[in-house]
């Protein structure tokens, strides 16, 4: 009998948007198991909390049951080991994310080459979507609810800040 399959797809999901829910739901039907890493991310001001992005990331995924949510802290490549992870997945909207996604996942190959890393092209309705934009739109008061999961957007509803 053959191990499971695992795939990561780490990110900050500060929030997890359509465009990632996207990424996922597909990555799913591929891999036995899809772990999303939601970063610590100590480098960026995030904001939403740690324990808030990784319950907004279980409620908009809570009807897959081959998902599973997890933190992580340090080289993603690390906890990918930790996981058994085989694949890395990455979500790219634009060139511009892929010439910087091949960076790293150059990098990780070298860190880990067994390892692999796959590139999903964003779907082009998707592809405007960033959650840097949607924090964005949201502290300056617009509607964000086309650009994020339902269950998301009433977190988001829930947790404004003032």
């Amino acid at each position: 009998m053959s191990e499971p399959v695992i795939a990561l797809y780490p990110g900050t999901f500060d929030p997890i948007t359509l465009g990632h829910e996207d990424i996922v739901r597909r990555t799913s039907r591929m891999f036995d198991t899809v772990v999303i890493a939601v970063a610590r991310a100590h480098h960026k001001k995030t904001m939403f909390t740690l324990e808030q992005r990784l319950e907004m990331t279980r409620q908009a995924l809570a009807d897959c049951p081959n998902v599973k949510v997890q933190t992580f802290d340090g080289l993603v490549i690390e906890f990918a080991k930790s996981m058994k992870a085989k694949t890395m997945v990455r979500g790219i909207r634009s060139m511009t994310d892929f010439d910087y996604e091949f960076q790293l996942a150059g990098m990780n190959r070298r860190l880990a080459p067994d390892i692999d890393t796959v590139f999903l092209n964003t779907l082009d309705v998707y592809q405007c979507i960033s959650s840097t934009l949607v924090r964005e739109i949201s502290v300056l008061g617009g509607d964000v609810a086309q650009f994020v999961s339902a269950p998301v957007f009433a977190f988001m509803q829930s947790h404004a800040k003032p």
